[in-house]
């Protein structure tokens, strides 16, 4: 008996200390680190319109990326970003020594061959002269003649390779290609200059055009000079504006289709590279509505979007999306995120699944 009384005292004794041991685990274990500041957003469905509308870029009508034919270090630029040019008018000089010294190589074969040609063309005349006179034979005139030719060859080739020349001459100096200003400048005096790289930017203002990409779903219900009102975000304006041109391949659009509107006359300040809407008057052909958050909330990750939202035990908790649309700086959720569902639009530190979170 007193053998299983201390066996049993044994055994109770062990699992006291286990389980002593167990809850100094679990005190181990709690997260006391301080909660993340964030600012977050309840996600909303944008079902205002009934139309098809598509998101899109303003552009020049007329609008140029201005490059060069041959290689060489940039000496000058004559412009700058902002300045308004002739047509014609020199913007940049690359230097050109390799083919002015071709321009004189060229010249000094020219030089040379006009020389070759003229005594030629001596020969030629006397010769048939004293054919004609009988004082020459007809071997003596065949080989005169056949000389007199060569050289005038050789000198139109000469000069057809200073027009070569003074072509790539043209290449060194590159001038506006209509009136307009620059906006853009890819390179600095002294860079290296290579063949089909864009230097500068140049737009003709006064006419501007919307790219628009819209879904095959909706593609054909697009049609040439359809009347369409385009909202520009940064202005807070509507304007008109007419299709001018629908594409008929998404090959190499990622399966959308390009449809350029022509903007109307306006006295709207506009610029390129806003952001603008298209509502076309035509009907959705999906009556669902739209998902929409800021682009600047997403977390990439690789091949992956996704979004950090919020759980109900006030945590941070990272969602994967499929995105859709853009629309200026929103992006269109088609599964991933529903109504209702509160996200993270920025946060005052690092954020991670888990991550304990408090409100602004």
């Amino acid at each position: 008996m007193k053998n299983k009384k201390y066996i049993i005292t044994a055994i109770l004794g062990a699992t006291i200390l286990i389980s002593s041991c167990g809850s100094e685990d679990k005190k181990a274990v709690t997260d006391n680190s301080s909660a993340i500041t964030v600012k977050t957003k309840t996600v909303s469905e944008n079902n205002n319109s009934p139309f098809l509308t598509v998101s899109g870029k303003i552009e020049a009508v007329k609008s140029a990326n201005i490059s060069t034919r041959m290689m060489g270090y940039v000496d000058k630029i004559y412009v700058g970003v902002g300045d308004k040019v002739r047509n014609g008018q020199l913007l940049m000089s690359v230097n050109n020594a390799d083919v002015s010294a071709q321009l004189a190589q060229v010249n000094a074969g020219i030089t040379e061959a006009e020389a070759a040609f003229k005594n030629a063309e001596k020969d030629y005349n006397r010769f048939t002269t004293l054919f004609k006179e009988n004082s020459a034979s007809q071997k003596e005139l065949d080989d005169i003649t056949a000389n007199y030719k060569m050289a005038k060859a050789r000198l139109e080739s000469a000069k057809q390779m200073r027009n070569g020349v003074n072509a790539q001459m043209d290449y060194a100096n590159i001038r506006a290609p209509f009136d307009g200003v620059v906006t853009n400048k890819f390179i600095n005096a002294g860079d290296m200059a290579n063949p089909s790289m864009p230097l500068l930017e140049v737009e003709s203002p006064g006419k501007y055009q919307v790219l628009a990409m819209v879904p095959e779903s909706e593609i054909l219900a697009i049609k040439n000079d359809s009347e369409v009102t385009v909202e520009i975000k940064a202005l807070n304006k509507n304007v008109k504006g007419k299709v001018t041109e629908v594409s008929t391949s998404s090959k190499n659009t990622g399966g959308q289709y390009l449809v350029k509107v022509i903007i109307d006359k306006t006295d709207a300040q506009l610029l390129s590279g806003m952001y603008a809407t298209v509502q076309f008057p035509v009907a959705r052909k999906t009556t669902s509505s739209a998902v929409m958050i800021p682009i600047e909330s997403i977390v990439k990750n690789g091949q992956l979007t996704g979004i950090y939202t919020v759980s109900q035990s006030n945590t941070a908790l990272l969602r994967w999306l499929r995105l859709g649309r853009t629309f200026g700086d929103q992006v269109e959720v088609l599964s991933g995120l529903s109504a209702d569902e509160q996200y993270i639009v920025s946060a005052e530190g690092k954020l991670f699944n888990g991550a304990k979170i408090a409100n602004q």
